[in-house]
């Protein structure tokens, strides 16, 4: 395929988009209002395999939620998976748009509703297009996962159940509310960190908060563990690998005076080195043990290895970089940030990429993800979907395959 070919097909998938773009926001509208948390996403699923099947592409549910859809060739000479996610998060929503969550206390605080249904929007374009990939012999494998937003991620049970086989590259995209709407953000290399999810308990002879030299003063322990050991962590490991343990809850006692004979803190370890994370869990035990022992409690360490970080590929990178231009959108360079993400799992088999989708309405409020008052700008919606179908028909893609 020469760069006029892939331009001339990009222009005709970006036109189809545009026909669609009205659809998908109101897709998008019945996502946000229908939010669904990780592993329930069944409301989710069967909308998204409905309107494929609408549209005659290929569609293989998973076991639980979730689903595969081929499309193009079917004896590819190379193909190429874009993936979304389907999940929401446990949390409530403030935003006051009129598609808020009907749901209380959850919510797509992280835009996977976007995700969702530009990549629904780049599928029925491609599949307007079939014909003509089929004689370029391409590929387009779906992959609409359920479970990113939990350790170790629903990528796992995709890739078990065949989502890469006789893939060559695969990308996604991630909504981005500090970049402007028309804008994305590509980085090569690692581009998240490495996430794991810590949880430390501890245990001991409680008592009166009148005799605490008689007892074992487990709260005043865990509160050194949760200021104490972040604090070693940075001195005990390279600064430079980025390492951050921040903790999310802490539960111990409910009465003033006692001392309760449990407790536990529970947080997240993040590092945008990938060779720290292989090898941290030793220091980490260390620390711990070394924190608590003058108060004579006992500890459990329980971490669960998450994900490491998302490396982009530096050839799925530059086919990012024509699909943006393809895709009539500004690509500027992002930095790599402390958030985890499952997506790392495909770049660990397939080369690929991730990008940054811009979000924000120009010269608007900021917003962060994860959090309840997220609003995302809906032209965001139809970039997503040209995004995610130009790397399809990129030159970069089909060029560097064989060595990606």
């Amino acid at each position: 395929m020469t760069i006029p070919e892939a331009s001339g097909l990009a222009a005709a998938l970006g036109d189809t988009i545009a026909t669609l773009e009205p659809e998908l926001v109101e897709i998008r509208r019945d996502l946000h209002t229908h939010p669904e948390l990780s592993g329930e996403e069944t409301r989710t699923t069967a909308l998204v395999a409905k309107r494929l099947a609408e549209a005659d592409i290929r569609v293989r549910p998973l076991p639980g939620t979730g689903l595969i859809a081929d499309l193009g060739a079917e004896q590819a000479a190379y193909r190429v998976a874009l993936r979304a996610d389907l999940d929401a998060l446990p949390v409530a929503e403030r935003s006051g748009v009129p598609w808020a969550s009907e749901r209380g206390g959850v919510c797509h605080a992280c835009g996977h509703d976007v995700h969702t249904a530009a990549l629904l929007g780049a599928g029925l374009a491609l599949r307007a297009h079939d014909e003509e990939l089929r004689e370029r012999g391409i590929g387009v494998r779906l992959l609409f996962q359920p479970a990113e937003e939990v350790i170790p991620g629903g990528a796992l049970g995709l890739i078990a159940a065949g989502a890469l086989a006789d893939v060559d590259a695969v990308f996604a995209l991630h909504c981005d509310p500090s970049l402007e709407v028309g804008r994305v953000g590509l980085r090569d290399g690692a581009i998240t960190a490495a996430c794991d999810r810590i949880t430390v308990r501890l245990s001991g002879r409680g008592g009166h908060t009148s005799r605490p030299h008689l007892s074992e003063d487990l709260t005043y322990a865990l509160a050194k563990v949760v200021t104490e050991v972040p604090a070693a962590l940075s001195r005990r490991l390279d600064p430079r690998a980025g390492v951050a343990l921040v903790w999310g809850a802490i539960n111990a006692g409910h009465a003033a005076n006692v001392i309760p004979a449990s407790g536990e803190c529970i947080g997240t370890l993040r590092m945008l080195d990938a060779g720290t994370w292989e090898h941290v869990g030793p220091v980490l035990d260390e620390i711990v043990a070394g924190v608590v022992a003058p108060y004579g409690v006992t500890a459990h360490l329980e971490r669960v290895k998450g994900v490491p970080p998302v490396v982009n590929h530096p050839e799925a990178i530059d086919a990012y970089r024509e699909a943006a231009t393809l895709a009539g959108l500004v690509a500027t360079t992002t930095s790599q940030s402390l958030g985890g993400e499952d997506f790392a799992w495909y770049l660990q088999n397939v080369p690929g990429a991730m990008a940054r989708l811009g979000t924000r309405t120009p010269g608007g409020p900021a917003y962060d993800l994860h959090q309840g008052d997220l609003v995302i700008d809906e032209d965001a919606i139809g970039f997503g979907a040209r995004l995610l179908a130009s790397p399809v028909v990129a030159e970069r893609v089909k060029a560097s395959t064989p060595t990606m």
